[in-house]
């Protein structure tokens, strides 16, 4: 059985459907993200799980209860807002105790819980201080401490990592999986960024309008996106315009005179899916997609190029590792395998292959 399991869950504000008919089952110790552009209902979909947003329709069970029978504050969830929340007249320790005294635990066992959990974020030498005295990443720690303190039957992250710098936010959301991981708490987190969905989730569901366009690992949703919005959202792609024909049994898609072999019957106008770092450059020949390098930026650990071809303009992704790379106004010849991209028809936009 599912640790949680939403049902047709649904939430509409007016004529506005903000989250429509949405299923997911998590399984115990799970971390899943909830991605999706700003308005795509991932938010309000976790305030449901929390019980902060009463549901229009569909079903929340926990551990096979039913959710929405119980008070948001009986529901047993740690809650980590992205503005943190901490109490600023409270020190770090004393913030952390904060759901513990709520819950009637006594004094001794009350501080032997804060100081593990300032130790399991890495605070063991910070329980005197006052938020006011603690960098942006420590107050996170500490708003994780205090949601982990508590035991909770699931923890609940909105954002949580949104208002730190680029690099600390890496930083932390490598600390974030290991605790999780360390602790074993089933975790939803809800973010708008890609990247940090990837790193930290077993699976992500990536919602758009309200609605789930896929549920999978994150692998999965990027190297075999259920949608073209899926492709579009999970980092750069290519979208490029062929057609397939299929005769005796084999299907072969063309993108100008470059061919591939493809698993499923498909004829008429498609759309090809390939992301820029599957793309190589090749040796000029008369079967593969020729183009021109107009632009050639270096960024650190790779090249990302532009190359006009008959199809369109395609994005290359190059590492690098100190090899001789083409110059802008060079001609080149690209190549990639027939499982690195996605095929839709190009009418209905459905289908992969």
């Amino acid at each position: 059985m599912s640790f949680l399991q939403l049902s047709e869950l649904t939430k509409r504000y007016g004529d506005h459907t903000a989250v429509d008919r949405l299923t997911l089952s998590v399984e115990p110790g799970e971390f899943v993200s909830l991605l999706g552009p700003s308005g795509c209902g991932k938010t309000t979909t976790l305030q449901m799980i929390a019980g902060f947003v009463e549901p229009s329709a569909g079903a929340i069970a926990l551990a096979g209860k039913d959710l929405l029978a119980v008070k948001p504050n009986r529901r047993g969830l740690g809650v980590v807002f992205q503005s943190y929340a901490l109490f600023p007249h409270m020190t770090a320790a004393q913030n952390v105790a904060f759901g513990l005294e709520m819950q009637g635990v006594g004094r001794a066992e009350r501080d032997r819980r804060v100081a593990d959990a300032l130790a399991l974020v890495g605070l063991a030498g910070f329980s005197d201080r006052y938020p006011r005295r603690l960098s942006g990443g420590q107050q996170q720690r500490v708003a994780l401490a205090r949601a982990l303190v508590i035991r909770p039957h699931m923890l609940l992250l909105d954002e949580p990592l949104s208002n730190l710098d680029a690099k600390l936010r890496e930083e932390m959301q490598i600390e974030l999986r290991a605790i999780q991981r360390t602790v074993g708490t089933t975790t939803i987190l809800v973010t708008h960024d890609q990247a940090e969905a990837m790193a930290l989730s077993d699976r992500m569901v990536i919602m758009n309008k309200g609605r789930a366009e896929q549920i999978a690992a994150p692998q999965e949703a990027y190297e075999r996106p259920a949608s073209a919005f899926v492709a579009r959202f999970l980092g750069k792609t290519n979208e490029l315009a062929g057609s397939a024909q299929t005769e005796g049994g084999a299907t072969t898609v063309a993108i100008g005179p470059a061919r591939w072999a493809i698993p499923r019957p498909l004829s008429g106008p498609i759309v090809a899916t390939v992301r820029p770092e599957k793309i190589a450059f090749a040796a000029a020949a008369a079967d593969r997609l020729a183009g021109v390098v107009r632009t050639r930026i270096f960024q650190g650990n790779h090249w990302l190029y532009r190359v006009e071809t008959s199809g369109g303009d395609v994005f290359v992704i190059r590492q690098n590792a100190g090899d001789v790379m083409p110059a802008e106004g060079e001609k080149v010849a690209l190549v990639w395998r027939a499982d690195d991209m996605t095929v839709r028809a190009g009418d209905s936009g459905q289908g992969d292959a």
